[in-house]
């Protein structure tokens, strides 16, 4: 199977209005850069997007957000973006806001094939509403269901042909659980090299999740909030 594609528009061309999409990454860290200026190229609308948060306001998923191109963000986290609280706070976009560590869980078991589970964070309040809940040992849990997406386009350092994928330090955010949950997921990297090149040992992903893969170019890497020390 040839997982080899020229580039992200090619990656991205079955993707179509209404459909949910996977997110990698954390903040500005670990994000598919190209694929995100290439759906905002293509003008999709109706997007269903599942991500940590939604980049800034000229930056990675706020490019669509400014362009009207998503319908409903699934996040833990608003940040910096003062067009998703804007867009939030007036309606124009629905938010499941989730903890943090729910949501990465949710993906995690969308590629692990398990439908639920249960955790105690949000128990108790709005995150609860609706939810079945449960007491296990004294302490009460909310049920969580899994996620999945049509599509899953995730960020990494190294990738070889066949698929597999080492993501940099902190990239490895929630590129890898969501790599596996996506029905077709696509990949871009930095360095695209031939099978076998790879330690075996240090790969995060492995191929069989891989359907599309390129080698992205002129990634910006973006600072959210750089804080420095002030000298002495």
């Amino acid at each position: 199977m040839n997982k080899i594609v020229d580039g992200p528009e090619e990656a991205i061309k079955d993707i179509k209005d209404n459909m949910t999409l996977m997110l990698g990454g954390f903040g500005l860290c670990g994000i598919p850069e190209n694929c995100i200026a290439a759906l905002v190229k293509k003008g999709i609308k109706g997007l269903t997007c599942i991500s940590n948060n939604a980049g800034v306001d000229d930056f990675g998923l706020g490019l669509l957000l400014k362009g009207r191109q998503i319908k409903k963000m699934i996040s833990s986290y608003v940040g910096e973006n003062e067009e998703f609280e804007r867009q939030m706070l007036s309606g124009e976009l629905e938010v499941d806001l989730i903890p943090q560590g729910s949501l990465a869980e949710r993906c995690r078991a969308g590629g692990a094939g398990i439908p639920a589970f249960f955790t105690p964070a949000g128990y108790g309040t709005e995150v609860a509403v609706g939810k079945e809940t449960r007491e296990f040992n004294g302490k009460m849990y909310v049920l969580e269901s899994w996620l999945k997406a049509d599509f899953a386009i995730v960020k990494a350092w190294k990738g070889d042909k066949h698929g597999n994928l080492i993501y940099k330090d902190t990239a490895q955010n929630f590129n890898p659980m969501m790599a596996m949950a996506g029905k077709i997921t696509i990949a871009e990297v930095e360095e695209l090299v031939e099978p076998g090149q790879l330690d075996p040992n240090y790969i995060h992903t492995q191929g069989i999740f891989v359907q599309r893969i390129f080698q992205g170019k002129n990634y910006e890497k973006r600072i959210e909030q750089r804080t420095v020390r002030k000298r002495g």
